[in-house]
């Protein structure tokens, strides 16, 4: 039996070159575009584009390069089943493009929302797109087409000479009431594990950055673990967290979260908000950047102004220039910034010094002594605190313990109660 392999959707791209947009910019956001259709699956055939002031009301591109498209496709027999458009497209601007290629009209909201719908695997990543789905769509409505105008019928579900329009509407609205109960279910049972991992004293580490920067590679050689990792738009939809140790025991939780990219609608911040929340509560920040994309430089800016925005920026931030294997060496390190590979192994390394020697200088001091018969509490001092040198003194029968612990978290003396209090009970 034969499998019929599915043919990609055939689509063009169209965007307005508005006159505040310098070319490089303009170019950067139209590849971005293009990488987001490859990330969907989709064939792009090509590309439709216009000089403006800004972009038209009605058809997005002007009357005259509308006529040009349709002159190209009729001549040239050029065949697509999608327009995808590099903005956000208004109601109108959709439903006038629908009625003269009719194709599907999708704009870049729409897109990286269909990517999300594809990547999402944990429930809270599905209720957190079919949020923004049903945010994106309740104001568009009355563009859908006139079948949504048709007066309806039906027991229990509306009332006399209620559109369909309205049912729709009304549809919608209680399905995004439900959808935040349930995330808020969801955000209340994370805030219960966040403050028992805080009782614990546990140090939390969240990766952020530009898309296809490399955050899920880094999570995977930092955590020894094997989240999904590829050279895609959004590869990681999902909040995943995981143990590291470093300084010989020490343990920290480290956070992958979602990328940031360039004009990230609003809605869409809001509705992925609740999976940056580890991301929100960390101790420490480690921003990964594609040191190799030439236009990394604006990547961090999007970013930092994104983390700004979610009240983010006071957080203590490491910086690790990635794919360092695709480009020439440079020299960019610093006391907080590292130019690497996750491809590396010494790399990996480095990045765990780094992060010791960063996390050090968050936390306070202590020197004490411990008895050679107490292992124990030397233990615990290697898993709940940065322990850096351990020596024995022979004259007084005793180790010499020199490490860091989180500010003003008692944590040494906790560990020297509990030990006490279990050594009294034996």
């Amino acid at each position: 039996m034969n499998e019929t392999k599915r043919e990609k959707e055939r689509v063009v791209i169209f965007a307005v070159h508005q006159k505040s947009q310098d070319d490089f910019q303009f170019q950067e956001t139209l590849n971005e575009t293009q990488s987001l259709c490859e990330t969907a699956g989709l064939d792009v055939v090509g590309q439709y584009m216009q000089n403006r002031e800004r972009a038209d009301t009605k058809t997005y591109l002007g009357k005259g390069r509308i006529e040009e498209i349709t002159e190209e496709v009729s001549r040239e027999d050029i065949s697509f089943d999608v327009i995808i458009v590099n903005d956000e497209l208004t109601t109108s601007q959709s439903r006038h493009l629908a009625d003269i290629f009719a194709v599907k009209i999708i704009d870049r909201t729409q897109l990286i929302l269909d990517i999300f719908a594809q990547r999402a695997k944990s429930r809270e990543g599905q209720l957190q797109v079919e949020l923004a789905q049903n945010e994106y769509m309740l104001p568009r409505l009355s563009g859908h087409g006139i079948s949504l105008s048709r007066l309806g019928g039906g027991i229990g579900t509306r009332g006399p000479g209620e559109t369909k329009l309205e049912t729709n509407r009304r549809h919608i609205r209680s399905r995004i009431h439900d959808i935040k109960v349930q995330l808020e279910e969801i955000k209340a049972h994370r805030k219960r594990y966040r403050e028992q991992r805080k009782k614990s004293q546990i140090f939390q580490i969240a990766l952020v950055g530009y898309t296809n920067a490399g955050k899920s590679s880094w999570f995977n050689q930092l955590t020894q673990s094997e989240t999904f990792e590829q050279d895609l738009l959004f590869a990681t939809l999902d909040p995943k967290s995981k143990v590291m140790q470093i300084n010989e025991g020490f343990k920290v939780i480290v956070s992958d979260t979602v990328g940031f990219i360039q004009h990230l609608p609003t809605h869409l911040i809001e509705a992925f908000s609740s999976t940056l929340e580890e991301a929100k509560y960390a101790d420490v920040l480690i921003h990964v950047v594609d040191r190799s994309h030439p236009n990394y430089d604006s990547h961090m800016q999007t970013v930092n102004e994104l983390l700004e925005s979610l009240q983010m920026g006071s957080i203590p931030t490491l910086t690790l220039l990635n794919k360092s294997d695709l480009i020439d060496s440079i020299q960019e390190d610093s006391h907080n910034t590292l130019v690497v590979s996750s491809r590396d192994h010494d790399d990996v390394q480095r990045v765990k010094t780094l992060i010791a020697g960063f996390v050090e200088t968050l936390m306070t001091p202590y020197h004490i002594d411990v008895q050679p018969h107490e292992g124990r509490i030397i233990n615990r001092l290697r898993e709940d605190t940065m322990v850096t040198s351990i020596e024995y003194d022979e004259e007084q029968d005793l180790y010499h313990i020199v490490g860091f612990e989180r500010p003003e978290s008692g944590t040494v003396n906790r560990i020297l109660k509990i030990e006490k209090s279990e050594q009294t009970d034996e």
